[in-house]
């Protein structure tokens, strides 16, 4: 008989405890922690209090998450009430580095844009080569990790060791992607591969509809 067989017995037969139930108080078990032995009761106790204290860590861990989920909705909201109230491209990108620095306290950020109706004095319509085109096609979700190309690199006025972790994605209108928007960190931990996406994807989405509110409005006028 295995091990697997007498606990499919004694699920079927739990009046097994009730009918050996003196015979049970006598059978002592190793203790996990403490090595010595146990009684079946005090064991299953012992358990019941360790499944506690796990069920309470992940309470703690789910109340935290939810604190911390709270914080960020506030930020982009009063990132997206401030981005509504930016009249030009040169505004809202001033509004984006300002909330993603000093909100977000995200502190490098890159962006550049390939808009027909783009103002070709700001920094962020510099030429970008194909290889960043075809990136910002693959961006399907924003991507978390220690990797960019050396042309994003160069983006960036801080030396290319110094960062350790970035967030990108691509800007679009419906499918078509007109930009891409990298935000770096020194710190390693900052963005990582694991690293949910929700806001980020929320980010781009409205980072995208505030751009193409002015240039289009540009273009019209």
């Amino acid at each position: 008989m295995q091990a697997d067989d007498v606990v499919q017995w004694l699920k079927q037969n739990p009046e097994f405890f009730d009918d050996f139930a003196d015979d049970i108080a006598q059978i002592f078990v190793p203790h996990n922690h403490g090595g010595h032995a146990v009684s079946l009761a005090e064991r299953q106790l012992l358990t019941l209090r360790d499944r506690n204290r796990q069920l309470e860590g992940r309470l703690s861990e789910l109340l935290q998450f939810g604190v911390e989920n709270d914080s960020i909705s506030d930020k982009l909201h009063q990132l997206t009430v401030d981005l509504m109230k930016a009249n030009d491209l040169a505004s809202i990108i001033g509004t984006l580095e300002f909330h993603l620095k000093e909100r977000f306290t995200v502190p490098f950020m890159a962006l550049r844009l390939w808009l027909p109706a783009g103002d070709c004095n700001l920094m962020e319509f510099s030429p970008v080569g194909e290889a960043i085109h075809r990136l910002a096609e693959n961006l399907v979700s924003p991507y978390c990790g220690p990797y960019v190309t050396d042309e994003v690199l160069d983006w960036f006025e801080i030396g290319a060791g110094e960062l350790k972790s970035f967030a990108q994605f691509a800007l679009k209108t419906g499918e078509v992607p007109f930009g891409i928007l990298v935000m770096a960190s020194p710190d390693s931990e900052r963005f990582y591969p694991d690293m949910g996406t929700l806001y980020l994807q929320r980010l781009s989405e409205l980072v995208s509809a505030a751009v193409r509110r002015v240039t289009t409005t540009h273009a019209e006028s």
